[in-house]
């Protein structure tokens, strides 16, 4: 199959839900350092999380506050899209809910829910 043909397929939302779980899943690994330097900068002490707060308004080094704000709302989705899709998945094993109809709406609603959650997060973390 050639790269043409497989960027021209469609993919339902459930598909897609699925991916992207799959992508927030290893999003998430791959910002567990960042996640453990968060924990650990907001726990120590009052320096280091006047430390910490500095570097979401001021930056670090050559990355600007903004930035480490992007990172973070990123991994806010990824942390939201896993866990709604997750329960998603594990209501579907329990209930054994795998029409179409229901898979296409709980991914809508996976969709919907993580990224309004995002969002309102977002703004919280980027005007106040």
């Amino acid at each position: 199959m050639r790269l043409v043909d497989a960027l021209q397929y469609r993919l339902p939302v459930a598909g897609l839900v699925s991916i992207l779980h799959r992508a927030s899943g290893m999003l998430m690994f791959f910002l567990l350092p960042f996640i453990v330097w968060l924990f650990d900068a907001s726990l120590t002490s009052e320096i280091s999380y006047s430390r910490f707060v500095s570097v979401f308004t001021a930056g670090v080094g050559f990355v600007p506050g903004w930035f480490m704000k992007l990172i973070a709302l990123a991994l806010i989705w990824a942390y939201l899209h896993h866990f709604i899709a997750g329960v998603r998945h594990l209501w579907m094993d329990a209930t054994h809910a795998v029409g179409l109809e229901f898979g296409r709406q709980s991914a809508l609603m996976t969709m919907y829910a993580s990224i309004l959650l995002t969002l309102a997060l977002g703004i919280k973390l980027f005007f106040f």
